[in-house]
C-alpha cells in the first residue's frame, strides 16, 4: 500500500469502556516507588494513568513482528516497520476519572502524514481521545505515532542537544529491565523494544532496551504534580527527541515558570535532552 494512501484511514474510530479497578493503580505506586496510601473507590485518578486502562487485548495469533497488534484494523498498515510514541498533548478540562467507575474512550484517527527526514521516509499518524466518565468528558488526549524505516547496518544514532540545567526539581531513575517489564505488564504493552534484547538489537538496530515514551512522560507529570499538590494540571504535553535506553541512570527534570507553569524534561545519562514537555496549572 502507498504511504498517500494511507490517508484513507483518517476519520476511522473506535470507542472502548473500562473499569477503573484499584489494582493498576496500586501496582503502578509500587512500580514508580511511590508511599500513596491504598488506592480506594471514589479517589481520583491522576492524570495519565487512564493507561492502565483502554487496553488492546490483540488476539495471540494476531500480533505482528514487532509485538504489536497487526497493523490495518484500527491503526493504518503503515509499511515501515519501526514504531515509536512520539508525542502527546492532553486538555483536562472536565471532572477526574474515580478509581471504581464505568469510563469511556472515543478514538479517532485525525491525521496520516508521509514525511522525509535525515533517517528516510516516516510516517506520523495522530489519534485524538476523547475520555469520559459518568459526569462527562474528563479530558482529551492527542497521540502522535512516528513510523520509520529499517535502521542501516552501523548507523549511529544523532547525539541529542544537551539538556538544561536550571531544575527546580529532580528525580533520578534507573531504568533496569525490571523496571521496563513492570511497565509493559501494566500497559499490557507487548512492543518487543523494551523487552527482547536481541529483537530491539538485531531486528531494529538499537543499542539496547528501550524506556517506553509514555513512561517518561508520566514520570514528567509526576514529578511537577507531586512538586505541587495545590494545584490541579489544566494542560500537560510532551514531545520525544531521543531515545533513552535501559542501564545507567537519567534523571526526570522539571523548572518552575514565572507564570506558574512547569516546563519538564527527561536528561539522559550523558546529559542530553530526550523528551521534553510542559503542564499547565490552575
Amino acid at each position: 500500500m502507498s504511504l498517500e494512501k494511507l490517508r484513507d484511514w483518517i476519520g476511522r474510530t473506535q470507542v472502548m469502556e473500562d473499569l477503573v479497578a484499584p489494582f493498576p493503580v496500586r501496582a503502578l505506586i509500587a512500580t514508580f516507588d511511590e508511599k500513596d496510601p491504598d488506592p480506594r473507590s471514589g479517589d481520583p485518578l491522576p492524570p495519565l494513568w487512564h493507561w492502565l486502562y483502554f487496553l488492546d487485548a490483540a488476539p495471540q495469533s494476531k500480533i505482528g513482528p514487532d509485538g504489536h497488534a497487526e497493523r490495518g484494523d484500527f491503526l493504518p498498515p503503515v509499511p515501515l516497520p519501526r514504531r515509536m510514541w512520539a508525542g502527546s498533548r492532553f486538555s483536562f478540562d472536565g471532572e477526574p476519572l474515580r478509581i471504581g467507575e464505568t469510563i469511556a474512550r472515543a478514538s479517532e484517527i485525525k491525521s496520516v502524514e508521509p514525511k522525509t527526514g535525515s533517517t528516510g521516509s516516516m510516517v506520523f499518524v495522530t489519534v485524538k481521545h476523547t475520555v469520559s466518565g459518568p459526569r462527562g468528558v474528563s479530558f482529551v488526549e492527542e497521540h502522535d505515532i512516528v513510523y520509520r524505516e529499517a535502521a542501516i547496518p552501523g548507523e549511529k544514532p544523532r547525539e541529542p542537544k544537551q539538556a538544561p540545567t536550571d531544575a527546580t526539581w529532580t528525580r533520578t531513575i534507573v531504568p533496569d529491565p525490571v523496571l521496563l517489564f513492570r511497565y509493559s505488564a501494566l500497559t499490557f504493552n507487548g512492543h518487543r523494544i523494551h523487552y527482547d534484547q536481541p529483537y530491539v538489537t538485531g531486528a531494529e538496530g538499537y543499542p539496547g532496551l528501550i524506556v517506553h515514551g509514555p513512561l517518561l512522560g508520566m514520570l514528567q507529570i509526576e514529578l511537577a504534580r507531586r512538586a505541587r499538590p495545590d494545584k490541579v494540571v489544566r494542560r500537560f504535553e510532551f514531545r520525544a527527541l531521543s531515545p533513552v535506553f535501559s542501564g545507567p541512570a537519567f534523571t526526570v527534570q522539571a523548572r518552575r515558570e514565572a507564570d506558574g507553569s512547569a516546563t519538564t524534561w527527561i536528561s539522559d545519562p550523558k546529559g542530553g535532552l530526550a523528551q521534553q514537555g510542559k503542564v499547565v496549572f490552575r
